[in-house]
């Protein structure tokens, strides 16, 4: 298992590629802008990119999916169906599509990246789709869950009620995990339980 991370765009987005060495292929999560970069991160890892995977819709996460198509144009773009344009969306957070490559995942959903499996949890609060990425003891948190806070949820679909409830959920999880937020530095599941305030008021509703 392969598994790196840069910042992109001006508010420092982490865009992760996971892969699968014995394989030879990646995928690649919330590539939110400088599409150029975290090409070049493909190619020094040299694996073959297979997918995009979004943890939710809004802009600094899907910058740089167009730039990516522009080099990869079979491979599938996933979100999930919440985060989509139309009724129930994040009004000018949203997600713009990316056409036929568009596929959708969410809770229960797993994806083989070579010999290893992806599991998706559907994690509600700083938007309606937000997702988090299960991947060995890998997670990629997105906007959910930061080292020593959380998501916003003060913009349109956000919802401090289900983010407690998401947070709930992922300090439940059995086992630690290495967790890579949207933003910020890394941490692990088992230092938010103990010393994340969000988590814990949610540990203990």
């Amino acid at each position: 298992m392969v598994f790196r991370q840069i910042q992109v765009g001006p508010i420092g987005t982490n865009c992760s590629l996971l892969g699968d060495e014995a394989a030879g292929v990646c995928f690649v999560a919330d590539p939110g802008d400088e599409p150029e970069r975290v090409l070049g991160m493909v190619r020094e890892s040299g694996l073959a990119l297979q997918a995009i995977l979004l943890t939710h819709g809004h802009y600094d996460h899907t910058g740089g999916v167009a730039g990516i198509l522009a080099e990869y144009p079979k491979i599938p773009v996933y979100i999930h169906e919440k985060e989509l344009l139309g009724p129930g969306g994040n009004s000018r957070y949203q997600y713009a599509g990316a056409g036929e490559n568009q596929r959708i995942y969410g809770e229960g959903d797993t994806l083989a990246l070579g010999g290893t499996t992806i599991r998706v949890l559907h994690t509600p609060g700083h938007s309606r789709g937000s997702v988090v990425l299960l991947w060995g003891d890998v997670m990629v948190a997105g906007d959910t869950l930061f080292a020593g806070s959380c998501g916003r949820c003060d913009l349109l679909g956000g919802s401090m009620e289900e983010m407690f409830a998401s947070l709930k959920r992922l300090g439940s999880l059995s086992g630690d995990y290495r967790v890579y937020p949207g933003h910020g530095p890394s941490t692990t599941l088992e230092t938010e339980r103990r010393t994340n305030p969000y988590v814990r008021h949610a540990m203990q509703l």
